[in-house]
């Protein structure tokens, strides 16, 4: 007698968990999801550019475990990963640990369960790690990102099991990520940018804003992150309690925003000891190479930060820095 969840596992059809066998009754349950035509061409995944038709993307929904109501957030999300500016073929055969991180806004997210307070970025949830995963068992079976296969990958990252979460809405004192981008609360909006995990930063020392946003902007600073040496999008996940610190002192989102992107960085003579640096990369930026006392910001264009407030309460604040492979930050509404 065939093990099913033994079959998929030796078939490498799976992320190296068992997964929902699919079949034909469920696969229809799933369905019930979206109005969409089951046919319709979603998009082809690089590297190996297998179609990803909806029902193709229903199965591997299914497969990681998602509920029919996920399915438009793991369509909404594949659709925006397949934009040109997304970059999702080079992220496929990267050497560097990376993953597309969705960030889910609106009506909708809450009413599917994504979860935005208390260890959102870690286990529990199902929506969270079941829409994730759905995603990236798609970019391994119908895209060939397999570590050593079609990825070059050296470590890989834990978010390339699942990288998907809410904003932690009811405890922030701001408007959410995709109402600074001018959506409404009411639209179903998803972000998704291309990121290592987490870096946490710990601060339950500071009540006053600047020597908090200096230790998250501290963070943000490294000589081996690409975000140092060329442009790309960073992620700041600040704990409720990090983002009301700022609220009760009158900043709103922007001026946390605005005050990050100033602190975070280096002058040239510090990026010379080591890491990225490399005087044609300087160049490439418009920086003098020689100007020792240059200040080089992490944030090269104000559009790569994305500021949100997530996780439960407590002095933390996690970053997530990103890709240096030429990926821009997409966003977008979906069908529900």
């Amino acid at each position: 007698m065939i093990d099913e969840f033994e079959f998929f596992l030796e078939k490498h059809w799976s992320d190296g968990f068992p997964v929902v066998t699919p079949t034909e009754a469920r696969v229809e349950r799933i369905l019930t999801g979206t109005a969409r035509d089951p046919q319709e061409l979603i998009g082809n995944i690089p590297p190996m550019m297998e179609p990803a038709t909806v029902r193709t993307v229903a199965i591997h929904a299914l497969m990681a475990g998602c509920k029919p109501e996920y399915l438009a957030i793991v369509l909404g999300g594949l659709q925006l990963m397949l934009r040109d500016e997304f970059n999702l073929n080079g992220v496929q055969g990267t050497m560097h640990g990376v993953a597309p991180l969705m960030i889910v806004n609106g009506p909708y997210a809450r009413m599917a369960g994504l979860h935005g307070g208390n260890g959102c970025f870690g286990p529990g949830f199902r929506a969270n790690a079941s829409i994730g995963r759905a995603i990236r068992l798609m970019l391994m079976n119908l895209g060939g990102g397999i570590a050593g296969v079609g990825s070059a990958t050296v470590f890989a990252t834990p978010l390339r099991y699942t990288a998907c979460l809410t904003e932690n809405v009811e405890r922030s004192p701001w408007e959410t990520l995709a109402e600074s981008r001018g959506y409404s609360r009411d639209d179903n909006v998803i972000t998704c940018a291309m990121v290592e995990s987490p870096r946490l930063c710990y601060d339950d020392a500071n009540q006053e804003p600047e020597r908090l946003l200096a230790g998250i902007a501290d963070s943000m600073t490294a000589l081996g992150s690409w975000n140092m040496h060329v442009r790309s999008d960073m992620v700041v996940a600040m704990s409720p309690e990090h983002a009301t610190i700022c609220s009760k002192s009158g900043l709103s989102r922007e001026d946390v925003h605005r005050r990050l992107s100033e602190l975070a960085g280096l002058k040239v003579r510090d990026m010379k000891r080591g890491g990225n640096w490399r005087r044609e990369r300087a160049q490439k930026l418009g920086i003098d190479p020689d100007d020792e006392d240059r200040f080089v910001p992490v944030i090269k264009d104000s559009r790569d930060l994305h500021l949100i407030v997530a996780g439960g309460w407590g002095p933390l604040t996690a970053v997530c820095h990103g890709w240096g492979g030429g990926s821009r930050a997409v966003d977008g509404t979906y069908q529900c």
